[in-house]
């Protein structure tokens, strides 16, 4: 009479145990999934901040982050591809937002610091990065300490930051050109020419840094440009700038060659430089 007891009860427990094993194995699974989910989105995230469409990852992470508004990732991530997309008015209040945020970085002060001075808020911008420690040494951090050093006419601060930064990056050109700038706007327009030509080393495709060498080589009434790589059309609005600054400098004789050197070179009718000959010629005539 006790075996059937004895036997529902095992069975009972091997049932129980089998309910129990699977109940684990279901939080098991559904933790993994969590974890691929979660590594996914991640990855997701990279993608639409890195290779999306800048205003396709705007609308991602407004979306992600209305279904889990506190999540740093997705705030940080809005605020990113915002910026990507040219918008840095919409971006300030997106940052202010993860910069509130407790689980806030020192790189996200950093990035916050960047808006800030894109908008104009250069005293901000320098309060920010001061709040950052000095152990946060990275690239980004020295370039935009030696921009607010620039701003506020602090050049030994200045060259020391931009110095630091261009050690700290494999991809110096927009820091040399930025620092090229300042020497120029300084009147150092030989320590200049040198940081415009070191930029155009490490990226010869950087129009800007083109534009500002030749002015660079003008400020000295080097009238010649300078050997670089450049298109036919990059040649002549090369020479159109240094027309300009010829003609700023009173070498109008010059400019005026160089004004229609530039005509002669452009691929198609360059209308900006005519019409800088012709109110040359007026002028000169009147």
């Amino acid at each position: 009479m006790r075996q059937p007891r004895i036997f529902t009860l095992c069975l009972a427990g091997s049932l129980a145990l089998s309910a129990c094993e699977k109940a684990s194995t279901s939080n098991e699974v559904e933790r993994a999934l969590r974890g691929v989910n979660v590594i996914d989105e991640s990855n997701l995230n990279d993608i639409m901040l890195s290779a999306a469409d800048p205003a396709e990852a705007v609308t991602y992470f407004r979306r992600t982050l209305a279904e889990d508004p506190e999540r740093i990732d997705l705030q940080r991530g809005l605020a990113k591809a915002l910026l990507r997309a040219g918008r840095a008015r919409e971006a300030l209040p997106a940052w202010e937002k993860v910069i509130a945020h407790p689980e806030a970085t020192d790189p996200d002060r950093v990035d916050y610091a960047d808006v800030l001075i894109r908008v104009g808020k250069w005293d901000e911008a320098e309060r920010m990065l001061d709040s950052v420690p000095p152990t946060h040494e990275t690239f980004k951090r020295y370039r935009l300490e030696a921009m607010i050093a620039d701003s506020n006419e602090e050049w030994e601060k200045a060259d020391s930051f931009y110095e630091i930064a261009v050690g700290l990056t494999t991809r110096p050109s927009g820091v040399l050109n930025n620092w090229g700038y300042s020497k120029l706007t300084r009147g150092d327009f030989v320590e200049a020419e040198r940081l415009f030509t070191e930029a155009l080393k490490y990226r010869s495709d950087m129009f800007t840094a083109k534009n500002n060498l030749v002015l660079a080589r003008a400020a000295q009434r080097k009238y010649m440009l300078p050997i670089v790589p450049m298109t036919q059309t990059e040649r002549a609005q090369l020479l159109h700038t240094m027309a300009l600054a010829a003609i700023k400098q009173g070498d109008v004789n010059t400019g005026r060659t160089l004004l229609r050197e530039a005509i002669d070179t452009h691929p198609q009718y360059f209308e900006v430089a005519v019409r800088a000959l012709r109110a040359l010629e007026n002028n000169v005539i009147n």
